[in-house]
C-alpha cells in the first residue's frame, strides 16, 4: 500500500525522491514543487470536463467519468512510472482523488510510490510560512554595475565555482529591465517563492552570499522586504567595464536579430522618456538592425544616467569599485574582495 509523506519529510528527503505531479499541465506550468515532473492523470480539457460535471450532476458522476478517462490511460500511465528509478511521491491540488488514485493504481501494479499529504496547497502554504520566518543569515556582497556588465553571468560562474549565490534573476526567469522577458517565459510568484526557499535553505549555514542589487519588481515578482535591509547594510561591490564589453554582453544575451518585434516593442514603452532625436536615432537603428549601435545609445542615454542616480545614493563605508576590462577580471577582483575581508576579519 502507498504511503503518505508530510512536508516536512518531504523537505528532508527531497534530493533522494522524484517528484511526480499528476495534475494537469496547465496548472503543473502555473506552479510546482521545484524539479518536479509532469504525469497528468487528465488533460486541461479532460479537467474541465469532469469539473463540469461535478458541479452539475455531483461528485458520483464526475468520479465516474473521471476514472473512465483515465483507465484508457492506464498502460502509458504505468509505462512512464516504471521508467523512474528511486523513491517516487505524487501529488496533485490537495492531496485528493488524482494522486490517490495514482497512487492506488501504481500499488496494484508492484510501483510503490509516496503520496504527499495535503498535495500542492499544503507545499504552497509551507513556502509561504518560510518567507514569513526565515532570516538570511550570511552577511550579504551585493553586486552592482552598469547595465551590460554581466553581473548575472558573474554571479553564475561564482557559483558553478562552488560560492553561495541568491541569482533572482534566474529564479524569476527575467533579466529585470523593460527588455528583460525577451525570449524567456517569465515565471510568476507562486514560483519564484519557491525557488527563493530552497536557495535560502541551502545558504543558512553560509559565512557570507552574493546577489545581485535588485529592484523591487523583477518582472512578475516581487522580492520579500527582508532583502532591502541585507542589502543596504551589505558590501556593496561596483563593477565597471568599458562600454565595448557592455554592448557585447547584451547583444549575446539578448540576440535582438532573433526578437525584432520584441525589441520594438519594448523600446516604444520607454521611448518617451528618452530626449526625442536620441529616441529617433534608437528606432532608426533598430529597424536598420543596427543593434550595437541601438544597445549603446540606449546605454548611453537611458540605463547609464538612471543608474548614476541610483548608485550615488549608497554610503561609501561599504563600497567597492572594482575596474576591469572583462568579465574574467570582473570574477577575480570579485573572489579577492572575498579573501581580503577573510583576512581583515580574522
Amino acid at each position: 500500500m502507498f504511503s503518505d509523506i508530510t512536508i516536512e519529510e518531504l523537505v528532508a528527503e527531497k534530493r533522494r525522491m522524484t517528484m511526480i505531479d499528476v495534475r494537469s499541465p496547465s496548472e503543473y506550468k502555473d506552479s510546482t514543487v521545484p524539479g518536479s515532473m509532469n504525469i497528468p492523470i487528465f488533460t486541461d480539457e479532460e479537467r474541465a470536463e469532469v469539473g463540469i460535471i461535478y458541479k452539475k450532476i455531483g461528485p458520483e458522476a464526475a468520479e465516474e467519468r473521471g476514472l473512465k478517462i483515465f483507465s484508457a490511460k492506464l498502460p502509458a500511465f504505468i509505462k512512464s512510472f516504471k521508467q523512474i528509478e528511486g523513491e517516487k511521491t505524487v501529488f496533485c491540488w490537495r492531496g485528493g482523488m488524482r494522486s490517490r488514485t495514482a497512487a492506488t493504481v501504481l500499488d496494484l501494479m508492484k510501483i510503490h510510490v509516496h503520496r504527499l499529504d495535503g498535495g500542492f496547497r499544503a507545499y504552497r502554504k509551507w513556502v509561504v510560512e518560510q518567507l514569513d520566518t526565515l532570516v538570511l543569515k550570511p552577511k550579504a556582497y551585493i553586486l552592482n554595475g552598469y547595465t551590460g556588465t554581466g553581473k548575472t553571468t558573474i554571479l553564475q560562474r561564482l557559483e558553478q565555482e562552488g560560492y553561495p549565490v541568491l541569482d533572482f534573476e534566474v529564479m524569476a526567469n527575467h533579466r529585470g529591465s523593460i527588455f528583460g522577458q525577451i525570449g524567456l517565459d517569465p515565471n510568476n510568484q507562486k514560483t519564484f517563492d519557491a525557488l527563493l526557499v530552497e536557495k535560502l535553505q541551502e545558504i543558512q549555514e553560509c559565512p557570507y552570499v552574493f546577489f545581485e542589487g535588485e529592484s523591487k519588481r523583477i518582472g512578475k515578482v516581487l522580492l520579500p522586504e527582508q532583502f532591502y535591509d541585507v542589502k543596504e547594510n551589505g558590501t556593496q561591490i561596483f563593477v565597471e567595464m568599458p562600454m565595448e564589453e557592455r554592448v557585447q554582453h547584451i547583444l549575446e544575451d539578448y540576440r535582438p536579430w532573433e526578437f525584432k518585434e520584441e525589441c520594438m516593442e519594448a523600446f516604444q514603452r520607454i521611448k518617451s522618456r528618452i530626449h526625442t532625436p536620441i529616441a529617433a536615432e534608437i528606432q532608426k537603428a533598430l529597424l536598420n538592425e543596427e543593434f550595437s549601435v541601438a544597445v549603446r545609445l540606449l546605454l548611453e542615454y537611458y540605463y547609464d544616467p538612471r543608474y548614476q542616480h541610483s548608485s550615488s545614493q549608497y554610503s561609501k563605508i561599504n563600497k567597492i569599485t572594482v575596474s576591469v576590462q572583462n568579465m574574467d577580471d570582473a570574477v577575480t577582483a570579485i573572489k579577492e574582495i572575498v579573501v581580503n575581508k577573510k583576512e581583515l576579519t580574522s
